[in-house]
């Protein structure tokens, strides 16, 4: 019995599309297997971890309280580390007078303190001051008063107060608290912690005080960021305890903690099994009640993140180290609560990367350990995850590959989309009811391959439709330009509308000059070097649209066909840009015996018309209108006040980060207002205090030519420059006006009858 018709022509039709379907689907369950590795997916897989840690809107909890060594502690108390006798004071507040339940420190002390001064003095008692009789006497009754570290240890001997101490690879520094259990206890058996060489732990008359030290060193990925953190680490032959778990151990006044293998089926659920791994821990309490915490790889847990971390983060209660220190902070705040000691303050580098926050406070990762024992609510990942990652892969693929190309576009677009999302949907609801978590990089990957590859007609399409935007605006914009509208094609054509743009005529000074001196090769090379950089000016460097060249001229404008809001300063910008251009090029020019170029711009900006236009013959996207032919006169007008921009009062309105010095109230051909115009010199916060004097003078020197004080507006005139043209026109007028005064009714216009 044969193949059915039907099906032999849906291979033939659709046979290449299931193909490339079901060969994507084969890498991602080699992937999720873990066959076949992909560092990018890893990372992928993370990112979106940590989004997904975000989405959890953290619920402030009363039990746990955050001292935080601020700023605010640090202006009151004096900088980091503080003296032990500050410490001692910090615990008698908090155990004596706020009553906390207890205390965890995030913060080792492997040295002695010696801040006192005390052995200063003993030494000068013992040796150059040792006649005097009296200063024995006066430095014996001050010992136990200049003993920080007996201070400190009196206030933790008999206090729930928890020490903390770093693990190290190359050090031994002050003595471990007695350890939780050791090799021997285990009989036999291999528990897999972190072994470290060495540690930064206290000194011994802080530690024989305390009522115990955990270890706050936390697992830092080889992105330098910290997801997870040890529970039980090793030393030598001993485990000991994190920070987190030995605070929670006194919190709960907890007996012991032991850990328990896959094999104590009946002291653990499947559930606890599956999630926790190979591994567990237990923190057995009093009337024969315990809490299990789920491991994973060498005694670690993947540490819940609630909140962005620090004081208005919302998960956890900051109280100011000076606020318990004065007894400022409310009672009822502190009072029966587990209290962790550490600090956000800048600089004292306990600030961690973490996948909600580059800038998360190290005090805060253990808080949200301790809430996760104290809650019984661990993320966790279970052990066999990558199976039924594999398994979800390999249905939702092949699936969704199958059925995509026997629907139409519409269909195929609303079917993939739906089941990514119902993917990704399902996975935030196994992580935040059933704290389950799972990897989703590669089956959204695998879900958005099989997606496009059924869909790629309407890609290649709008592809088509892309390549004709850059066939009908490549000539005019920058590429970066082209390429950002062919994404969106749809947004963008050539016809005409009203929009507020900014226009620029460029002109080459006496031209008629310099192509009567050069030959005609010379001529086409030395207008095509000049073209060409002030084409890479407007296009390259500020995403301009080229519009024309007039002979030598050029003509371009911003804001159209993609909108810019801050069209104008791109094109002052530009116009500052083709002047250091047109000098570099003058160098060379004048090097080969050329001669000098120098250029004329006006700028304008305004409400112009802006679209495709011309005759049946040859069309052309450019802008028209009033503010265009301003911009016209503005560049025809520089040659008059020897500048070689000139802006319109629009512009500099729409460019306030440029400095300007207004060069007159002119009245243009074919317009009856008078406009200001200005010369742009710079950016306003790169001027020098001399030059802005100088403008301020200028400014001062015309409004005193407006007001017709001529004797005023000269002297004002004289303090400037003698070799600027702008002020050099200026005096001539001056003399001018001073000789043959205006009429009455004088406006302070110049009046400009030729274009």
């Amino acid at each position: 019995m044969g193949i059915p018709v039907r099906w032999r022509k849906a291979v033939s039709k659709y046979g290449w599309r299931w193909l490339l379907s079901a060969l994507v689907t084969a890498v991602g369950v080699l992937y999720a297997l873990n066959i076949w590795h992909s560092d990018a997916v890893v990372r992928l897989d993370n990112l979106l971890a940590g989004e997904r840690m975000k989405l959890e809107a953290p619920v402030l909890d009363p039990r746990i309280v955050i001292v935080d060594i601020d700023g605010k502690a640090l202006t009151e108390f004096g900088r980091f580390p503080w003296s032990r006798n500050v410490q001692a004071q910090l615990i008698r507040q908090l155990t004596e007078h706020y009553r906390v339940k207890a205390v965890g420190y995030d913060i080792s002390f492997p040295e002695p303190d010696t801040s006192s001064g005390y052995g200063v003095l003993a030494k000068l008692a013992a040796q150059e001051l040792r006649d005097v009789p009296l200063l024995q006497d006066k430095l014996n009754s001050l010992r136990s008063a200049l003993d920080y570290d007996g201070l400190f240890a009196s206030a933790l001997r008999g206090q729930p107060v928890i020490l903390g101490f770093n693990l190290s690879p190359d050090q031994v520094k002050g003595v471990l608290p007695p350890p939780l259990f050791s090799e021997a206890d285990l009989n036999g058996r291999e528990l897999l912690a972190y072994n470290a060489a060495g540690y930064e732990a206290n000194v011994p008359v802080l530690q024989q005080a305390a009522a115990g030290a955990g270890s706050f060193s936390v697992v830092t990925d080889l992105d330098g960021v910290v997801r997870n953190a040890y529970l039980i680490q090793q030393v030598g032959e001993h485990y000991y305890p994190s920070l987190a778990v030995a605070t929670s151990m006194l919190y709960l006044d907890a007996l012991a903690v032991k850990p328990l293998l896959t094999e104590s089926v009946d002291q653990l659920s499947q559930s606890q099994l599956d999630s926790g791994g190979y591994d567990a821990l237990t923190i057995l309490l009093r009337e024969r009640k315990q809490r299990l915490i789920p491991v994973g790889e060498a005694m670690s847990t993947v540490v819940q993140f609630r909140g962005r971390g620090g004081p208005a983060g919302g998960a956890f209660r900051y109280v100011s180290a000076a606020d318990v220190l004065t007894g400022r902070a409310p009672q009822q705040l502190l009072q029966g609560t587990l209290v962790l000691i550490g600090t956000t303050a800048p600089g004292l580098v306990d600030l961690r990367a973490t996948p909600v926050n580059p800038e998360y406070p190290g005090v805060e990762i253990h808080a949200n350990i301790i809430k996760s024992i104290l809650d019984q609510r661990f993320k966790s990942r279970p052990y066999t995850a990558f199976v039924q990652e594999a398994g979800v892969i390999l249905l939702l693929g092949l699936g969704l590959g199958l059925v995509l190309p026997l629907l139409s576009p519409l269909r195929s677009i609303v079917l993939g989309v739906s089941v990514i999302a119902a993917s990704i949907g399902f996975n935030l609801y196994l992580y935040h009811v059933h704290d389950l978590m799972f990897n989703s990089a590669m089956l959204i990957l695998v879900l958005f391959a099989v997606f496009v590859l059924n869909v790629a007609w309407g890609y290649f399409f709008e592809v088509r439709k892309g390549q004709a935007l850059v066939s009908r605006f490549g000539e005019y914009v920058a590429p970066e330009l082209v390429a950002e509208m062919a994404e969106d094609p749809e947004q963008y054509n050539m016809d005409g509308e009203s929009r507020e743009l900014t226009v620029m005529f460029v002109d080459v000074r006496g031209f008629t000059t310099i192509s009567e001196g050069l030959t005609p090769k010379q001529l086409r090379e030395y207008i095509n070097l000049y073209l060409t950089a002030m084409s890479e000016d407007i296009r390259d460097s500020h995403r301009g649209t080229l519009d024309k060249y007039i002979g030598d001229a050029v003509m371009a404008f911003w804001g159209a066909p993609v909108a810019f809001a801050d069209h104008a300063s791109r094109g002052v910008a530009t116009a500052l840009l083709m002047q250091a251009s047109a000098a570099r090029l003058n160098q060379d020019f004048l090097a080969r015996g050329w001669p000098a170029l120098k250029i004329g711009i006006g700028v304008n900006s305004g409400l112009m018309h802006v679209g495709d236009m011309g005759s049946s013959i040859r069309r052309a996207y450019t802008v028209m209108g009033d503010a265009v032919n301003l911009a016209s006169r503005l560049e025809g007008i520089t040659k008059v006040y020897g500048v070689g921009i000139a802006v319109g009062a629009a512009t500099r309105a729409a460019a306030p980060e440029f400095a300007y010095r207004e060069l007159d109230l002119v009245r243009v051909k074919g317009k009856h207002e008078p406009v200001a115009i200005f010369e742009p010199l710079g950016l306003l916060a790169d001027q020098t205090a001399q030059q802005q004097a100088e403008l301020a003078l200028w400014q001062q020197a015309l409004a005193e030519l407006r007001a017709q004080r001529w004797e005023a507006a000269h002297a004002a005139l004289l303090k400037l420059p003698e070799t600027t043209a702008l002020y050099q026109l200026y005096r001539q007028r001056i003399a001018y006006y001073q000789s043959h005064p205006p009429a009455a009714d004088w406006d302070g216009v110049t009046t400009f009858e030729t274009k």
